[in-house]
């Protein structure tokens, strides 16, 4: 009989040592998983399956964000270098005509569920099924009200698609329900709605309910954020007019669009990721939103205003919440959501939203002047250090020596580590 223990119900110690006679594992390299930082390991093992410890990533604040009056700090985690200065360098900027200006939509989710019938390749069924179902909205609202106190169902909608797949299964209704989750990002409330509603709406048409499950392309809850970039402080008039040319390339051609709208996410990702958001959800909602006139077009758009100074807009759908999930249990989510000093979901949004088109703002701007590159390893000089064996105050001293030759590279950097530490034996 086997009665080796499951790694699932092991100890943090068991599992931790099981890692190190298992795959040969050195004591230092193990002891990276022993320290959780702020969490305690219950915590961990709460949030995931087979907990071994934490996966720290930098978190940085970016400052000078002022939205709709406000000013912000916002904490950004991200493991690259020169986003949280690229961010506070394009609010700095945008404060200066005011900030940035931002809006959103209420918090409403939608929820599908998939309906099937052998009858449903005949249009007359289908239209049928949809007239069945839209009779009986309002109890399919009132029940899937019973499933929370906080969250509202509002509004209840049918479509049918075919399946285009290589499968060719036919004609398929979608039952959509749209729900108003308030400060949460709704998630699990819209799922319990539609596994409520599921067999009410088998019943109504004899039909047979397949998924049912929240859709995380939120059309129903955009945000927007407007800036203004004076022209005088970014460049004059024919840096507006380079990044205009860079725009055009990110809304027309896709392979441009793409990398165009990663470096937006790099600031919706940072700023997600520290207030313990769903940021994959927001990449895919994203992505899905940048296409949706059946092109992938950037989800920035650019150009001048009557004095000739750049403005910068962004549109995004951001499902994100205030409550629920890691907000209510880890500690450092619930300490950078303090620092922001937001006080609902939607604040946090517009937050995200104003983050990405900073960021863009700063890429396209050094993109269109200096290229990428002079600035990014400016930035990058130090973790290039670090590669060389540098430590202590060395780290910084050659960095700014690299910077200030303009020659950047781990090999430089080994060069100046090695002459340093032969000086210092001379000196010795």
């Amino acid at each position: 009989m086997n009665t080796k223990k499951k790694f699932r119900d092991m100890t943090h110690e068991e599992r931790l040592h099981h890692l190190k006679t298992e795959k040969n594992l050195q004591d230092k390299e193990i002891d990276y998983f022993r320290n959780t930082g702020a969490l305690e390991f219950d915590i961990l093992n709460g949030m995931v399956e087979n907990a071994i410890g934490i996966f720290p990533i930098p978190i940085g604040i970016a400052n000078n964000f002022v939205i709709n009056n406000k000013e912000y700090l916002v904490p950004m985690a991200t493991e690259e270098p020169s986003v949280i200065a690229a961010a506070s360098n394009a609010a700095k900027i945008a404060k200066t005509s005011g900030g940035f200006v931002a809006s959103v939509d209420e918090s409403i989710m939608i929820g599908q569920i998939q309906l099937i019938h052998e009858d449903l390749h005949n249009t007359p069924n289908i239209d049928s099924a949809m007239k069945l179902i839209e009779d009986s909205r309002n109890k399919i609202i009132d029940l899937a009200n019973t499933k929370s106190k906080f969250a509202k169902c509002i509004d209840v909608k049918t479509k049918y698609v075919n399946d285009d797949s290589i499968n060719r299964l036919g004609q398929m209704i979608i039952v959509e329900i749209f729900v108003d989750t308030k400060d949460a990002m709704g998630a699990n409330v819209v799922n319990t709605m539609c596994e409520a509603v599921a067999p009410k709406i088998e019943t109504i048409t004899g039909g047979k309910v397949i998924l049912k499950i929240l859709s995380n392309y939120a059309t129903s809850r955009l945000a927007r954020c407007k800036g203004t970039f004076p022209k005088d402080a970014i460049g004059g008039e024919e840096i507006v007019k380079r990044i205009l040319f860079s725009y055009a390339m990110a809304y027309s051609d896709t392979y441009r669009a793409v990398t165009h709208n990663k470096g937006i996410m790099n600031g919706v990702d940072s700023v997600a990721i520290a207030a313990g958001q769903d940021f994959r959800a927001i990449e895919a909602g994203c992505h899905a939103y940048a296409c949706r006139d059946g092109q992938y077009r950037s989800l920035t758009k650019w150009y001048p205003d009557s004095n000739g100074d750049l403005v910068g807009e962004i549109e995004i759908p951001i499902a994100v919440g205030t409550v629920g999930g890691i907000i209510n249990t880890h500690p450092i989510v619930k300490t950078c959501l303090k620092i922001m000093d937001i006080t609902n979901s939607k604040e946090l949004a517009m937050l995200i939203a104003a983050s990405g088109l900073a960021q863009n703002f700063s890429a396209i701007r050094a993109l269109s002047n200096e290229g990428i590159q002079k600035g990014h390893m400016k930035l990058h000089s130090k973790n290039i250090a670090i590669m060389a064996g540098a430590t202590g105050e060395k780290i910084e001293q050659i960095s700014m020596m690299m910077i200030k030759e303009g020659n950047v590279s781990v090999s430089r950097a080994k060069e100046i580590l090695e002459t340093m530490n032969q000086n210092k034996k001379i000196e010795q």
